[in-house]
């Protein structure tokens, strides 16, 4: 067993680049690890992930624009990790903080737990394929009213539509007693009964996942989508 975590508390555990490089090398490592069996990801501190670091999203002169960014490489590793993984969230999970959750075979998140995607706050569109597993997951109608405005929820309301499975007061500690279970199983079973949970949608996620890539990168360089992020981080400066 594997755990990950975002460790970078002083800023909430916003991801930057050099991490969203570690993350995904921590998944390619593992996938080919035998010793391996389940990969459990968290937050030091008191937040799972303020998201994207928002001063890389400002500068994308120096941000890696195409296919090969490593934010876009990690949600890659994400989707075609054939391992379980296991995410455990305390305070703040703000946009591939809850999105990736949208990849993970079990969840468990604190009362403290507040979930956001603000894509279109942000001048951006969707990641990780969130256009797609979030609808299906709790209905098209509900994914558009909280992609389109931003909104944040709680950990009830997220247990509720299905994005974790429950509330508890030590997700990590849940998190890992869950993980050693599954690590107990037979390690071929496992991996062939993911594969067969995830094979109906597989092809279609990545399909939509290149598309909402595409379109992220236009957005990022939109004027758009820099006055919202100038936005941001003059209301962090006060």
């Amino acid at each position: 067993m594997l755990s990950v975590q975002l460790n970078r508390p002083d800023k909430k555990n916003a991801i930057n680049t050099g991490m969203y490089t570690a993350l995904n090398t921590a998944l390619v490592e593992a996938a080919q690890d035998f010793e391996i069996r389940v990969v459990v990801i968290s937050g030091v501190g008191e937040s799972f992930t303020a998201g994207n670091d928002i001063f890389d999203f400002a500068n994308t002169e120096e941000l890696p624009m195409d296919e090969n960014a490593p934010g876009f490489q990690f949600i890659k590793s994400l989707h075609n990790f054939p391992k379980p993984l296991v995410a455990a969230v305390t305070g703040s999970a703000v946009g591939i903080g809850t999105t990736m959750l949208l990849h993970c075979d079990a969840a468990y998140a604190s009362q403290s737990a507040r979930f956001t995607m603000p894509f279109v706050t942000l001048g951006l569109v969707p990641e990780a394929g969130s256009s797609f597993l979030l609808p299906r997951l709790i209905g098209h109608l509900r994914a558009s009213e909280i992609l389109l405005t931003g909104r944040s929820f709680d950990a009830a309301e997220a247990a509720e539509m299905g994005l974790i499975n429950k509330v508890v007061d030590a997700p990590f500690d849940e998190a890992m007693k869950v993980a050693e279970i599954i690590a107990e199983q037979p390690p071929t079973a496992v991996i062939n009964t993911k594969a067969l949970l995830k094979s109906s949608n597989h092809a279609a996620v990545e399909v939509v996942m290149n598309a909402e890539g595409e379109l992220f990168r236009l957005a990022l360089q939109s004027d758009e989508a820099q006055t919202a992020f100038m936005r941001f981080l003059s209301r962090k400066a006060k």
